[in-house]
């Protein structure tokens, strides 16, 4: 009952969006806004030290700040690293799945050595601020750059060891990590049992990885339950009131919005159509209409292909300027950074990791990760359209001819007006259907064509193949007549798309989800022999859910010496926070 209030209240004030930022009118907003519980969130992470050439692999675990339980109000969270000019070196986009969801980046040689700062959020919890928002020091050394200032000092490192250690971890009584042994040859499996003791108390998402400890003095990353305890107080609800503008949350999608202005009078255009189409193959159609500031807004729930969108409004009779939002980043005035210094003692170590770094890198090719399918669109809403492929038939210079000698049950209407659009013939189910002379929805490379006069001499040469549909269809408030989707041999019909009152815009994708790879030696295979294996992470598991008794995994060490971490960190389904860790050693001298 509670979940259905607070969506009910979201969906009313998405109703008004109006910007980037919603301003609270009444006290009737105000209340709605204060029935939704605010967020927070922690972000596990491979860090806190990371070179060139690496990767920060990384996960965000969402809560209702209420309950501690996983949100059900964003749908959407944010990953980003800031460094100390207060810069933001990249803002991941992340779909979640019950409040999680996961992605990694690589360091390039672009990125200089220095103190960074690791942020989690969702838009909705922008609203308490910087403090609400999950922050962890992450600490870069790039030394294929000459200037070394951010991170040098006359004297040596400054992490005091003994803060090293207070690392807070659970006991074993919930969950246990086992292990055969405990010293392992490089390239040996490992075999890893986790045992739930508690049931349905120790159910939850949590991180499972398995990593070198750092040969650097760093400040330690927050695990779950130092997290918790710093974050135990953090904001339960908004503190905006009256005339205070607020973020909204993404609960049904990535949201898109803006705003469309009469050109000639600078004056909001209200309650005009505005169709946003997602090109490609897989294309994607929304539809809108502005308010009475000029305002539009739609999600996007399903995972596009493409990282532009176009914007349409289909009224001709006047000239309009399309804009679209970009939510503002949070202020980070105010955000602080780790204490570090790298000294002259630690540049063998350097030298040699970056080394190693650039043969593992050289050997990516034979260890790739691999990109997660997501569900294909259907663009024709499980109709099965007719192909056509034109080269097997007679070519024509224009579309409307090859409408007229190729391709059955389409054509224009109205020819030689501005008024012409293209009909396709009704499928009439049942002999008293009504028929209607609707127009027909018209996608080129997967771009919305709202006036299809202007496409009529469209060189036909370019178009590989020509799909359809007969069935009726509803688009905001308007009716079609079928689809009909053209796709040109290049796809690069977006590239030179121009029209009155469209807007072609990026529009920044989700993060892939990706299968991480994982190493193996099986006994009879010997094509990694000569492949050399300097493996820091041993595996990462973004997300793994507990809910069952035992797990088993494997995994195998690599070629590079030292003590390793096991650790498993995250959240019950309670959101109680635990961390188990458990080390283990490898050696050539190991027996």
């Amino acid at each position: 009952m509670k979940t259905t209030q607070i969506l009910t209240a979201i969906i009313i004030l998405i109703a008004n969006l109006g910007s980037a930022q919603y301003v609270i009118k009444d006290g009737s907003d105000l209340l709605s806004l204060k029935k939704v519980p605010q967020e927070k969130a922690y972000v596990d992470h491979s860090g806190p030290l990371s070179f060139s050439g690496e990767y920060l692999y990384y996960t965000i675990h969402c809560f209702n700040a209420q309950t501690n339980k996983p949100t059900n109000i964003s749908t959407i969270g944010y990953v980003a690293l800031v460094n100390e000019a207060k810069e933001f070196v990249f803002e991941h986009k992340i779909k979640l799945n019950k409040g999680h969801g996961y992605g990694d980046f690589f360091i390039t040689t672009d990125i200089p050595s220095g103190r960074y700062k690791l942020l989690g959020y969702t838009q909705w919890m922008k609203n308490s601020g910087l403090p609400q928002v999950f922050k962890d020091d992450i600490i870069i050394i790039n030394p294929y750059m000459a200037d070394q200032t951010l991170l040098l000092n006359k004297t040596t490192a400054n992490i005091d060891k003994n803060n090293l250690d207070k690392k807070s971890v659970s006991d074993a009584s919930i969950i246990s990590l086992k292990t055969s042994k405990a010293s392992y040859l490089p390239r040996e499996k490992v075999n890893l049992s986790i045992k739930n003791y508690k049931g349905a108390l120790g159910h939850g998402s949590y991180t499972l990885k398995v990593k070198r400890k750092e040969e650097i003095d760093v400040p330690p990353a927050l695990n779950s339950i130092t997290y918790g305890n710093a974050y135990f107080n953090a904001d339960k609800e908004i503190k905006q009131t009256i005339g205070d503008s607020i973020f909204l949350p993404e609960q049904r999608g990535e949201l898109v919005y803006g705003t469309v202005k009469n050109t000639k009078t600078g004056l909001p255009a209200e309650n005009l159509p505005v169709v946003i189409s997602i090109p490609g193959k897989e294309s994607l159609l929304k539809f809108s209409k502005t308010d009475q500031n000029g305002n539009f807004y739609s999600y996007i729930r399903k995972d596009r292909k493409n990282p532009m969108a176009v914007i349409q409004v289909e009224d001709q009779s006047e000239t309009y300027t399309i804009e679209k939002g970009t939510p503002k980043h949070i202020d980070i005035t105010d955000l602080s950074f780790a204490n570090f210094r790298l000294s002259k003692q630690q540049a063998e170590y350097i030298k040699s990791r970056s080394v190693l770094n650039q043969i593992e890198n050289q050997f990516f090719g034979a260890k790739p990760d691999s990109i997660l399918q997501s569900n294909p669109i259907d663009i024709f809403n499980g109709g099965i359209p007719e192909v056509i492929i034109l080269d097997e038939y007679t070519r024509f210079p224009t579309l409307e001819e090859t409408l007229v000698e190729v391709v059955k049950f389409a054509g224009f209407r109205k020819v030689n007006t501005s008024d012409a659009y293209i009909r396709i013939g009704q499928d009439f189910k049942s002999y008293d259907e009504d028929y209607n002379d609707f127009p027909a929805i018209v996608l080129i490379d997967g771009v919305f064509i709202p006036h299809h006069e202007k496409i009529r001499t469209f060189d036909a040469r370019n178009i590989e193949k020509i799909s359809l549909t007969r069935d009726q269809f509803r688009l905001g408030q308007k009716e079609y007549q079928g689809i009909i989707s053209i796709e040109t041999f290049d796809a690069n019909f977006l590239d030179t798309y121009t029209a009155k009152n469209s807007l072609v815009v990026p529009f920044t994708q989700p993060v892939a989800k990706k299968n991480y790879f994982v190493q193996s030696y099986p006994p009879e295979d010997v094509s990694y022999d000569r492949i050399p294996d300097y493996r820091r992470m041993l595996l990462w598991k973004p997300t793994f859910n507990i809910t069952d008794s035992d797990y088993n995994f494997e995994f195998y060490t690599s070629d590079l010496e030292g003590t390793y971490e096991i650790m498993l960190n995250g959240f019950t389904t309670y959101g109680k926070p635990l961390t188990i860790i458990k080390e283990i050693e490898v050696s050539k001298n190991s027996m």
